[in-house]
């Protein structure tokens, strides 16, 4: 690939990111689309503007300026803590990657390209080669750049890392010492509660924690098992109880919905008021049919605690002599609670985490062969030998190079929407009983997907020929550092038409929200439904921060040996940084708070390509027979190491624990100030499964007991089989509600 083809592939995706920012500046300003681009704004004001003038109609960067005004302070009020947490990683990328185009561009592409290895030609014609490493003569007195370079990158890129870990240490700590009231400081998880044929789950976590935390228990609530099966089932059941009792004919009249596609009118759909007074009236026969079933409990409880030290110190010792019973965690927060895998049983945790495990090991290796085929598409004279009727279209030269070029990222591109979806659904078979929980299990699982598939696979099949040779070439663990060497410099052209296509592209699409504004074409101009409900989303940190990470990954790695990708790696990471304050701003809500806890994630992969940026180098020198230069790189392996343990020891604490001295100055506050009687009351109606308060549960002040319908142990209850009632508590609001978003 020479540096027209490379000119075709930015220029296409130039273009394309142009187009869209415009078609995006005037489609916000329409309100028809106000839903889409402006979601977070109208969950707080649904006030619309439906003037009609001349500026609606023309493209503009007032989005742009916005984005810039904005303040972390702002950020953190619309975004939380996650949301500064992320713009921080883009911030640190554009800081550390400004320096390695400033050493790389103007000390070691220079070299490279006088290098004698690989002839001149005129500078359009250049192939890429020719501004790598691979072009540098063997002994060359000129490699001390290459090993200067690398110095610089590791050194500041471990100050900027630990600047960042210690500024978001601290805003974590005012992010729990300034918060609102938070249920989830005075509530633990209990799991794995022992079953006894002789009294309730109820009985036996009320007698347990009165035994042995009788002076900080407050209250506790049980878990029952409320499945995608058992919602259906009963909400069936209380459709046909309501269709049976309520006279539709009667109480409303036929609403005629105009068809998109052929004009016609129709009344088959006929709508149910939720102001109903017949539906108000007859809510009781819900009561009545399941009065005589109760919903089965599981075998967990969410436990309230006085004070916020004592739910900390209860969650964090062993309850029992047998370590599977009586297990506690500190609780979600509300909103972050994932209900339908805190019935599965505590014992099935180890086995689903190792089945996920193979799962995703399973279909990293299937995925190998759309990372081959476009390994493959990026060689036309091997291209041409596999598929004989592409050589004649593959002789006109722009053909050629959009065929080699941009159309193999392209395709991988494609193949990998596929990745975050299946990744999410195993992260949730996994068993975490947080939403937040299964979005971390996702993120790391999507990362190192894409590292392998998108950074190792590619580097090591080269077509579809040569894959067979992979196990060859891994065999001697000795040759690794050279293989990576010789093969990163060479896969060049890909990495750049991918952060191309991939990282401009993708921001554009994100930029657009193509799939809300399909949904919301189809709604508006198909089945013409001009006022529908407003669907909020929570931002999806599982795949950008991964995404963000893969490029940062690709960065350090070819730094050293293709300056060529710097520049424009700094163009993704700039678009990205008003991109995605412009979607915090507009468009994502924050459903629930992780308190910062991706940015330990984000630290040990930064950790890991200074690394392998490392071993990288220790092989090419070693190659290009330098060991001066590797006698120096080995030291700078070491010191990358003896950063990474430091901050292991000074900050990753703080986001595995709470810090007692903070929590018993809350606590002391609260008494001060006399909020802990009103805390207290507001614990149980923040956990409970339905809108009141369910029958097994117990408070201190006032029991209530009611046996559950089966003596079954619910630990050996397989999951996904049906095993529960609906509460006849649960309203008919709560029963047709909206599903729970991720």
């Amino acid at each position: 690939m020479n540096l027209a083809a490379l000119g075709t592939s930015a220029g296409i995706n130039v273009a394309v990111c142009v187009v869209v920012f415009s078609l995006y500046s005037i489609l916000r300003k329409q309100p028809s689309q106000v839903t889409v681009y402006f979601g977070r704004r109208l969950s707080i004001d649904t006030r619309k503007s439906n003037k009609l003038c001349l500026d609606r109609f023309v493209p503009s960067a007032s989005w742009i300026v916005k984005a810039w005004k904005t303040t972390e302070d702002e950020l953190l009020t619309t975004g939380g803590l996650d949301g500064v947490v992320f713009m921080r990683i883009i911030v640190f990328s554009l800081r550390i990657f400004s320096i390695a185009a400033i050493t790389c561009v103007f000390i070691v592409l220079p070299v490279n390209y006088r290098g004698k290895v690989l002839g001149h030609k005129r500078i359009p014609l250049e192939t890429l080669e020719v501004f790598t490493i691979l072009n540098v003569q063997e002994g060359s007195k000129w490699l001390w750049t290459h090993c200067l370079a690398l110095y610089v990158i590791t050194f500041s890129a471990c100050v900027l890392l630990y600047v960042e870990y210690k500024r978001i240490t601290k805003m974590r700590l005012a992010h729990i010492t300034g918060s609102p009231l938070n249920p989830s400081h005075f509530t633990v998880v209990v799991r794995a509660i022992p079953w006894s044929p002789e009294e309730s789950y109820c009985d036996s976590v009320r007698k347990f924690f009165m035994r042995y935390h009788e002076s900080s228990y407050l209250s506790h609530q049980m878990v029952y098992r409320s499945g995608r099966v058992q919602k259906l089932m009963s909400n069936a059941r209380k459709m046909c109880k309501i269709l049976k009792d309520v006279s539709i004919e009667q109480k409303h009249k036929p609403g005629l919905y105009h068809c998109g596609f052929c004009g016609a009118h129709s009344d088959s759909f006929k709508i149910l008021s939720h102001e109903s007074e017949s539906a108000r009236g007859k809510s009781f026969l819900i009561d009545d049919g399941y009065g005589g079933k109760r919903k089965k409990v599981c075998a967990a409880a969410f436990v309230f605690f006085k004070t916020r030290y004592a739910a900390v110190v209860t969650s964090q010792v062993l309850h029992s002599s047998n370590p599977m019973q009586w297990v506690t965690q500190l609780a979600p927060e509300p909103h972050d609670v994932y209900w339908s895998n805190l019935w599965i049983p505590y014992g099935q945790l180890w086995i689903r985490k190792i089945a996920t495990l193979v799962a995703a090991v399973a279909f990293m290796l299937v995925f190998l062969l759309p990372v081959t085929i476009v390994q493959g598409m990026t060689h036309a004279d091997k291209l041409q030998k596999t598929i004989p009727f592409l050589e004649g279209p593959l002789k006109r030269k722009f053909i050629s190079q959009l065929l080699t070029g941009y159309l193999p990222s392209v395709v991988l591109i494609v193949a990998f929407y596929t990745v975050p979806p299946i990744m999410m659904l195993i992260s949730t078979l996994e068993g975490s009983i947080s939403r937040s929980g299964r979005k971390k299990s996702a993120c790391f699982k999507i990362l190192y997907f894409t590292i392998w598939n998108v950074f190792v696979m590619n580097v090591f099949t080269g077509t579809v020929m040569d894959t067979v040779g992979i196990i060859n070439k891994l065999d001697s663990v000795k040759g690794l550092p050279a293989q990576l060497a010789s093969a990163i410099p060479a896969q060049a052209k890909f990495f750049m038409t991918y952060v191309l296509s991939s990282g401009w592209a993708g921001l554009a699409c994100e930029l657009m929200q193509l799939y809300p504004l399909l949904c919301n074409f189809i709604r508006r101009y198909i089945f013409r439904m001009k006022d529908w409900a407003i669907g909020t989303m929570s931002f999806p940190y599982h795949t950008e921060i991964p995404r963000l990470l893969l490029f940062g990954f690709i960065g350090f790695t070819c730094s050293i040996m293709v300056p060529l990708i710097l520049p424009f790696l700094l163009v993704y990471f700039t678009l990205a940084y008003f991109i995605y304050r412009n979607q915090m701003i507009n468009v994502y809500i924050t459903k629930y708070e992780t308190g910062g806890h991706f940015w330990p994630l984000v630290h040990n992969t930064v950790i890991f390509s200074l690394v392998m940026m490392q071993i990288i180098a220790l092989g090419v020198f070693g190659l290009r027979q330098s060991p001066v230069s590797s006698g120096f790189t080995i030291p700078l392996v070491i010191f990358t190491f003896l950063f990474n343990q430091y901050c292991r020891q000074r900050f990753l604490p703080v986001f595995k624990n709470h810090v007692a001295e903070i929590l018993i100055d809350m606590d002391r506050e609260d008494d001060k100030y006399g909020r802990t009687e009103e805390t207290h009351q507001q614990l149980h109606a923040a956990y409970c499964q339905s809108p009141s308060t369910s029958p097994d549960s117990s408070m201190t002040g006032s029991y209530h007991h009611q046996e559950e319908d089966s003596i079954q142990d619910p630990e050996n209850v397989t999951p996904g089989k049906e095993a529960s009632q609906v509460s006849p508590s649960w309203s008919i609001a709560s029963t047709f509600g909206a599903p729970e978003p991720i």
